[in-house]
């Protein structure tokens, strides 16, 4: 028998090889002992992984951004030192056994309590305000489609950042004479602020109240209460539990807390016990939990509304992704207010009744401490509580980038200048749908489907758009990353985002980086148009809709608003020589006005690129997304195969979508970059370089000219739906003869670097050069 006895694809998704040694069987040592990050404990070998090239891999200027390919950064608050060594899980909502460890991974930034009456000094309100009075238009200028279940608000205190009980993860594991917890939090800035209370077995089948005013019951026969560097054991009536008493540590770079329960206080040894456990904030004053009322304070939080003893908690444990619904937009669009006024953007609609009823029963895990003292590893896959291996879900990467702990919507983005964004840490969540079929021999499509203006990750999550999606050509995984928040228009950070979430996937998951495709709504289709013209050799087709040309509302010859002539992409489109188009708009669209729809279009007609514009009758920004049906658009993606080294290419660059600092700048595609502009001053600079090479021995296709038609989109909650459309394809391109030569027209651009092995030329090309200006060209390796 070889070392390596199988493969399987965990709960990561990473391919793991399982080694007779994995299985080993846990020893029981005297006391903890320390290990790095990658080290053992106990007997258990952490779990070796190989993963898939899942990102471009040939010669030359890598598609995309720099940012794409630096990498998986570390993450303090996933690091494990001590008795710790299990891998994170970093699926929301689910639970596994893994090297003697049990680990729950909680949802991102799902931490807003119990449901009751908003906070009229939320950040939000005017989002709020809009929903409650049934008046869906008037929110568009906050996250109606991102408004959270729960409306807890934090203190305004700069030490709560807003978000000082968001729970990241949850451990236990059992030693030779204590059982260890560990505690993770999103952020920590002053732990004697925080407060979180495990729940520890049942008694006798009743509920019973957790302590220190914590206003909830569920089954319980100790709790164990951490505060600061405080820990304390009480039975379920309030008294003192016997035994040795907890003792706590606190991490604040790592923002854990490791609680030691001695056995002789509560030993689970070869029982299976329930535990549950929820965080609040704590008043040190009162030694009790920091309850909320109607209207946050400096001190005191807020979102209780009318409650005379509402629930402490902000987050609780133990909710699997099935056990909290998935948001569902075409039925809120579709069923009124009732939906609007429960909405589940943030997985937190469960928690939320739950907290508001007092009655947290439905949140608990039945762990195993026989199975745990044994080594077993188990991701309990599909089963409820345990990791999902398909479909839709929410995981956590981790950024390179951490402006500051916590959220912040004291200043919102909506500008080309750049985003930072409201969810500020180096956790960051994204939706992703898995196939549930195995993935094909070279690997699965990507399909980027970007999230709207007011909207979260979850927009699309367990949406047709999204699963139909899934089922293109062999199969594709599909991802909306949170951009930071919901107003960053993919820029700096927003941006950002979408690239270290799309290499988080690679890391984890074997995809053809030649099967990539990018869609996405509203401010979703207006980064289809941004990241394919910047970055064209990422994607083989493109579906936005209901997308605007530039950042905001533009009425041509106005430039848009407020984004500007920088951030209008129709001046961008020549980039897109080689990248088809399935463009979806509306006749009465109040946010995307038909005369810019349609002004892109024409210009997509004019520079002769394969494109379909369908035109939606009677149709207003949010028709087509109640109505949920793309499986026309799926059809179009079909199967991608990238030509990464195409005979021509057009490139216009914009610097002005450059970020050096975030590793985002742009300036090249395909087998030529380098380029730089001669003149990059003024609001709006932009350069166009195209080259021809006549070493392919092709011409360039010929376009059809734009043709008008009709259709009808079938299936979907507003069947039939029709729409008028132009459509422009391309000849096979003409055989013509082999030269050693490239063909170079150039705007406003100071230098290109050429690289003639991927255009199939030599040192010797002849370079034929029409520029406005003095031009460089660089052969590379010349």
């Amino acid at each position: 028998m070889s070392a390596i006895d199988w493969v399987k694809r965990d709960g990561l998704g990473v391919v793991t090889l399982l080694t007779l040694g994995l299985l080993a069987a846990c020893s029981r040592s005297s006391a903890p002992t320390a290990t790095s990050a990658t080290g053992s404990s106990n007997g258990c070998t952490a779990p070796t992984s190989a993963t898939y090239q899942s990102l471009y891999s040939g010669p030359g200027q890598r598609p995309g951004p720099d940012l794409l390919y630096a990498g998986i950064p570390d993450a303090p608050q996933l690091q494990n030192t001590g008795v710790w060594q299990a891998p994170p899980i970093l699926v929301s909502g689910a639970s596994s056994y893994r090297d003697c460890e049990f680990v729950y991974q909680d949802f991102l930034y799902d931490d807003h309590g119990a449901k009751q009456i908003l906070d009229p000094t939320d950040p939000l309100i005017l989002a709020y305000t809009a929903i409650e009075n049934g008046n869906v238009g008037a929110a568009t200028a906050a996250s109606i489609f991102a408004v959270p279940n729960g409306t807890y608000t934090y203190p305004t205190s700069a030490s709560y950042a807003g978000n000082a009980a968001d729970l990241v993860e949850f451990r236990v594991k059992p030693l030779s004479n204590a059982t260890a917890f560990r505690v993770t939090l999103n952020t920590l800035i002053d732990p004697t602020l925080v407060g979180f209370t495990i729940a520890l077995g049942s008694a006798a089948g009743s509920s019973v109240a957790w302590p220190h005013g914590a206003n909830v019951s569920s089954p319980a026969a100790l709790f164990l209460t951490v505060h600061g560097s405080t820990a304390e054991l009480l039975n379920a009536n309030g008294s003192a539990a016997s035994g040795d008493a907890p003792t706590v540590s606190v991490d604040m770079t790592r923002r854990q807390f490791t609680v030691m329960l001695p056995h002789s206080a509560w030993n689970p040894s070869g029982q299976t016990e329930r535990i549950a456990m929820g965080v609040g904030l704590w008043n040190t004053s009162s030694n009790q939990y920091l309850l909320p009322s109607a209207i946050a304070s400096s001190s005191a939080p807020g979102g209780a509304g009318l409650a005379t003893a509402p629930a402490a908690f902000f987050n609780l444990a133990f909710r699997s992704n099935t056990q909290e619904p998935m948001p569902d937009i075409a039925g809120l669009l579709n069923a009124g207010t009732a939906v609007v006024l429960n909405p589940s953007w943030w997985r937190d609609a469960a928690q939320g009744a739950a907290l508001a009823s007092g009655d947290i029963s439905s949140f608990f895990a039945d762990i195993d401490f026989k199975k745990l003292a044994s080594g077993v590893n188990d991701d309990m896959p599909d089963q409820p509580g345990g990791v999902p291996q398909s479909g839709p879900m929410d995981r956590i990467h981790i950024s390179h980038f951490e402006t500051a702990q916590g959220e912040d919507f004291s200043k919102m983005c909506s500008s080309s200048a750049g985003c930072v964004g409201e969810y500020l840490g180096r956790l960051q969540p994204y939706a992703i749908y898995i196939p549930p079929s195995p993935p094909p021999p070279g690997g699965w499509g990507l399909t980027l489907l970007l999230h709207s203006l007011s909207a979260n990750y979850n927009q699309f999550l367990n949406s047709s758009n999204q699963s139909e999606f899934a089922k293109r050509g062999l199969g594709s995984i599909v991802i909306t990353a949170e951009a930071r928040g919901a107003d960053g228009w993919y820029y700096e950070y927003a941006g950002a985002d979408v690239f270290e979430m799309w290499a988080d996937v690679a890391a984890r998951f074997p995809l053809n980086p030649a099967d990539t495709a990018i869609a996405g709504y509203s401010m979703g289709g207006y980064a289809t148009y941004k990241f394919a013209t910047q970055f064209p050799d990422l994607f083989g087709k493109a579906q936005p809709t209901v997308g605007p040309p530039g950042l905001g509302v533009w009425v041509p010859p106005v430039p848009p608003t407020p984004g500007g002539t920088q951030s209008n992409t129709n001046t961008m489109l020549a980039s897109l020589r080689n990248i088809p188009f399935l463009i979806w708009d509306g006749t009465e669209d109040e946010l995307v006005p038909v005369l810019g729809a349609q002004t892109q279009a024409d210009t997509f007609g004019s520079l002769g690129l394969q494109y379909e514009f369908d035109l939606f009758l009677t149709s207003d920004h949010l028709a087509l997304a109640a109505n949920d049906a793309y499986q026309p658009a799926a059809d179009f993606l079909g199967l991608i195969n990238i030509n990464y080294n195409p005979p021509h290419v057009t490139y216009v660059y914009n610097p002005t979508m450059d970020f050096a600092n975030v590793n985002t700048a742009a300036g090249h595609a395909y087998w030529v970059s380098g380029i730089t502009l001669r003149d990059s001053s003024g609001a709006n600079p932009l350069g166009q370089v195209d080259v021809r090479s006549e070493g392919f021995g092709l011409g360039d296709p010929t376009p059809s000219g734009v043709t008008i038609g009709a259709g009808v989109l079938q299936g979907g909650a507003i069947a039939p739906f029709a729409y008028v459309s132009n459509v422009q394809t391309l000849s096979t391109a003409p055989v013509t003869p082999v030269a050693d030569t490239l063909d170079i027209t150039a705007t406003n651009i100071s230098s290109i670097i050429i690289d003639p092995s991927r255009a199939k030329v030599d040192c010797n090309a002849k370079l034929n050069i029409t520029s406005d200006g003095p031009i460089k060209v660089t052969l590379l390796g010349c």
